[in-house]
């Protein structure tokens, strides 16, 4: 699953790159972690069965990874 996330993160990753005078080109990997929130769903309710959560506080960490991590509330559409 993991390796599975990785390839997700970079499958939806793009490349920036910047000319400067002082530095010269630049590239910088910019990532867009909520389109790999199904995996990221996946790998939280595999880690909750084994620490032995309640399914009120897996949706809890859910939520939480939708307002905190994502950057918007439960009722928004994600941006492309």
């Amino acid at each position: 699953m993991g390796q599975r996330y990785l390839k997700d993160l970079d499958k939806n990753s793009t490349m920036l790159v910047r000319e400067q005078k002082q530095t010269g080109t630049t590239e910088t990997q910019s990532f867009k972690i909520q389109k790999s929130k199904p995996i990221l769903d996946e790998i939280d309710t595999v880690l909750a069965k084994h620490y032995g959560f309640t399914s009120e506080e897996l949706d809890l960490i859910l939520n939480y990874d939708i307002k905190y991590r994502l950057g918007r509330s439960g009722g928004e559409q994600e941006e492309d």
